[in-house]
């Protein structure tokens, strides 16, 4: 099964907390301590017909008087979970820390360790906090959600991302340890947060025009230089937990490295506003960037993975999802039309004969002038054809990109494969060039900049929350 971190959308991966009532996890206390022992004093100290008064029930000093090696009456419930923590009075269970555990194990392809376990565990009773903090907030604020609006954007999540339908995937959630039920509370959560942004904080955000306009000849510019879209995962240290976070930093690196989710982790651990958008930071110049992240990213390819880099007041992890030059068209966007010609071999075929053939097939490659001789060459020599109209360059594998860009119409590429996979050659049958970027519009541009600044404001909101809240950890 795929990995639900790539499927779901942004700002839907927060599992919910499940109510729980209050006698169950105080129910416990109000047992009596009774069927406490009789302590039977020596004969020449007591009197036979007198019985050792009981114990207690407190100390001088009011405090509990309780035996030291109680003997319990009953069995525990297995199935009783107790409140993990109680936030404004509102629990979050085990079985909610449980269910989001589930959801990002999930992502991950590389088995995690005990210490990663309980490191992901943390953060996940912290990303719960702040969830319900949300939550309350914009129910204090009387924003009250529809159950149908929650049901229809589980639905999109279910056709428009896994092709499934909304049962298919109940029954997935459910086999990964999680539920419908928490990732319908995260969807009904997101969608309160968000119009209460709207409703407190972005009525109070102002972008100018001459904001814009400024913006907007910086860019011109810059034209010509290069630009990075990022991701980042921020992780806030202390000098007293440095070292820890920065433990912390090289494990999700190591996970990252063995095909984790970057956008999966980032909205698990980043501690950036970022995180709710899986730690986009969208396209930045290297003089925008920190020093330490400038250098480091300068050079750097797509795909590739910086860190973790020490920055002011934590710790970053760079992931380069692209490369541009700025207001220039990138040769990447340009269409082709390709014609793909290739060969496979019997099952069992030796490296010589294969080899032969190859050399064969590769001569037949270079004699074609043109795609209008594809097809009676491909037939001379039992090759099958394939042709795609409309693909990008950037949409081809990466070392063939470079490639492509190279040939003129009517050449074809050097022959590559295996003998397990086939030999093949692509043919460049037509290309059109991409268009000059001019960049964004004024309105583009004013909108990215508001929303820039009501993920800032967000972010200090919440933590005004956390400030004031009443957490009690059990």
């Amino acid at each position: 099964m795929t990995s639900l971190f790539r499927l779901l959308p942004l700002n839907l991966l927060r599992v919910s907390f499940l109510p729980v009532s209050l006698l169950s996890l105080f129910g416990a206390l109000a047992l009596g301590l009774g069927g406490a022992s009789v302590v039977l004093a020596q004969a020449d100290t007591v009197p036979p017909a007198v019985s050792a008064p009981p114990p207690a029930a407190t100390d001088a000093d009011g405090n509990l008087n309780l035996p030291s090696n109680p003997q319990f009456f009953g069995k525990m419930d297995p199935n009783h979970r107790h409140a993990t923590a109680i936030v404004n009075g509102e629990i979050i269970t085990g079985t909610d820390i449980d269910q989001r555990f589930a959801l990002f194990a999930n992502a991950n392809t590389g088995k995690l360790s005990p210490e990663e376990q309980e490191r992901l565990r943390a953060q996940v009773m912290r990303n719960l906090i702040d969830e319900t903090l949300e939550i309350q907030e914009a129910k204090g604020a009387d924003i009250t959600i529809d159950d149908e609006e929650v049901t229809q954007r589980f639905s999109y999540v279910a056709q428009n991302n896994m092709g499934k339908d909304p049962p298919a995937l109940e029954a997935y959630l459910a086999q990964i340890g999680s539920s419908a039920a928490s990732l319908k509370r995260q969807i009904r959560g997101e969608i309160a947060w968000q119009r209460l942004l709207r409703r407190n904080v972005q009525p109070f955000i102002n972008v100018s025009d001459a904001e814009v306009r400024e913006i907007m000849e910086r860019l011109k510019a810059a034209k010509g230089t290069e630009e990075y879209h990022l991701g980042e995962i921020y992780l806030a240290a202390t000098d007293e937990n440095r070292s820890q976070i920065l433990a912390n930093a090289d494990k999700i690196v190591e996970q990252l490295k063995k095909g984790g989710s970057f956008v999966g982790y980032a909205r698990q651990y980043s501690q950036a506003s970022t995180a709710a958008v899986g730690g986009d930071l969208g396209w930045i110049r290297l003089a925008q960037l920190p020093g330490p992240i400038g250098t480091a990213v300068n050079n750097m390819g797509p795909g590739q993975l910086a860190g973790p880099i020490e920055v002011p007041g934590g710790y970053s992890i760079i992931y380069v999802i692209d490369k541009r030059q700025v207001l220039t068209a990138d040769p990447r966007d340009a269409v082709l039309s390709l014609k793909q010609i290739s060969i496979s071999f019997p099952a069992g075929t030796v490296e010589k004969v294969a080899a032969a053939k190859a050399s064969e097939f590769a001569k037949m490659a270079k004699d074609i002038h043109g795609c209008g001789q594809v097809d009676a060459a491909a037939a001379k020599l039992g090759a099958s054809v394939v042709g795609n109209d409309q693909i990008k360059a950037r949409d081809l594998p990466a070392a063939l990109q470079d490639t492509i860009l190279k040939l003129a119409v009517g050449e074809a590429t050097p022959p590559f494969g295996s003998i397990e996979d086939g030999v093949r050659v692509l043919m460049l049958c037509g290309r059109d060039d991409p268009k000059v970027d001019n960049g964004p519009s004024f309105e583009q541009l004013q909108s990215q900049m508001e929303d820039d600044r009501v993920n800032k404001r967000a972010q200090t909101y919440l933590r005004d929350l956390r400030r004031d809240a009443v957490i009690e950890y059990n």
